[in-house]
């Protein structure tokens, strides 16, 4: 007989207020970032920003290509470039954004499954969980405590 299995996460929706100042902090970093994305051809600008445990922040942007797929999402923009230059790193805190060229409005940002395992390969590597902080609708933010609750059936090196 089948039995079923039931995954509950917590969210915390967020008024901007509410954020503490680290993270409007990386949300404006991961705002900053979205502008300087190179997205000639969606026009979808995504932002990402790294907090670490030192409080330095790290900041990633899409990066498209006319070889479609060859771009690259923010998180692992940014993901990519702080373990080549800071490999041992903790990373306390990621945020996202995102925004239509053409607007000034940032807009909800959900990381794509690519990003979401890559988020949690990181999340593995330093055996503590990484808060995920997301731009969400009417202006208000997703916390999340942990890349496991974006992803709950993660791919792990345990797994090989």
């Amino acid at each position: 007989m089948a039995s079923e299995l039931n995954i509950q996460i917590s969210v915390d929706v967020l008024e901007p207020q509410e954020l503490t100042a680290e993270e409007q902090q990386a949300m404006q970093l991961a705002q900053e970032a979205a502008v300087d994305a190179y997205a000639p051809y969606s026009n979808f600008l995504v932002g990402a920003a790294l907090v670490l445990e030192d409080g330095t922040m790290f900041k990633g942007s899409n990066q498209e290509n006319a070889a479609y797929p060859s771009g690259l999402c923010a998180e692992r923009t940014a993901l990519f470039a702080l373990s080549a230059h800071h490999p041992r790193a903790k990373i306390k805190l990621l945020a996202v954004t995102a925004r239509r060229r053409q607007e000034q409005e940032f807009l909800p940002a959900m990381p794509c499954g690519a990003c979401r395992q890559v988020m949690a390969e990181y999340e593995y590597k330093q055996r503590e969980p990484i808060p995920v902080l997301l731009q969400a609708a009417d202006g208000k933010f997703y916390r999340f405590k942990s890349v496991t609750d974006l992803l709950p059936f993660q791919f792990t090196p345990d797994n090989l």
